[in-house]
């Protein structure tokens, strides 16, 4: 389907074992609510890849790019609770973006979702997105068992301020500036091979990364505040 905003934070990441008994249970009863119940904050996923790396994917949805850079949102970041404080610490891997919604299409939320991370020369930017709006996504999402697609660009400066949670995580974060989302309610073998099609396109002045993930957690806006 459409994403729910015009803005979005995404954020990939991989977590060391001794991290993981206790990341569940944090990220579904603490930090999903909490992000959710965010001012502009609609919608929070998170992904599971089917195999390798990195093996979560994250993605908020917002009502425009101005939510994500703005006060609300920076305040949490800032203040960041213990158990979050804690959780982090064992990230690894991590790619974060604060996006603007370049263009989104679909007709429904796909359990399975497809990333694509690349970049594109300046020079060309404008160019290219134009032509993934109005010609490569309008025909990718009209293909058999995709629920939609995406575009983000990412804003790099906003992504990479320095706050007190990415402070508590073990190393500095990525920012990946192109992103392409494909969702898809097929069976996985169909829509990875769908995947590896779309990756060879001639859209891609070099190949992304590619990532495939099966849906774990949605959370809507709900009444929350934190600790």
């Amino acid at each position: 389907m459409s994403l729910a905003g015009q803005g979005a934070v995404a954020i990939w990441h991989d977590i060391a074992p001794e991290g993981r008994p206790d990341f569940y249970a944090w990220h579904g009863n603490e930090h999903m609510p909490e992000r959710t119940g965010i001012p502009g904050f609609l919608r929070g996923r998170r992904y599971v890849a089917l195999e390798g790396s990195p093996e979560y994917f994250n993605l908020y949805e917002t009502v425009s790019p101005a939510t994500v850079s703005g006060p609300d949102y920076l305040s949490r970041l800032n203040r960041p609770t213990p158990w979050t404080v804690a959780t982090v610490k064992h990230f690894r891997g991590v790619s974060r973006s604060l996006c603007r919604v370049a263009a989104t299409f679909g007709e429904g939320q796909g359990g399975l979702i497809a990333t694509f991370r690349y970049e594109v020369d300046e020079q060309g930017a404008d160019r290219h997105r134009v032509r993934m709006a109005q010609e490569v996504l309008p025909r990718l999402a009209a293909a058999p068992g995709v629920a939609g697609c995406h575009l983000l660009i990412a804003d790099e400066a906003a992504s990479s301020v320095d706050t007190e949670e990415r402070k508590a995580r073990a190393e500095a974060n990525l920012v990946p500036r192109w992103i392409v989302l494909v969702e898809s309610w097929d069976d996985e073998a169909p829509f990875a091979a769908l995947c590896r099609g779309f990756s060879a396109d001639a859209v891609f002045a070099a190949s992304p990364a590619v990532n495939l993930y099966r849906l774990q957690n949605s959370r809507g806006k709900l009444p929350w505040s934190a600790a």
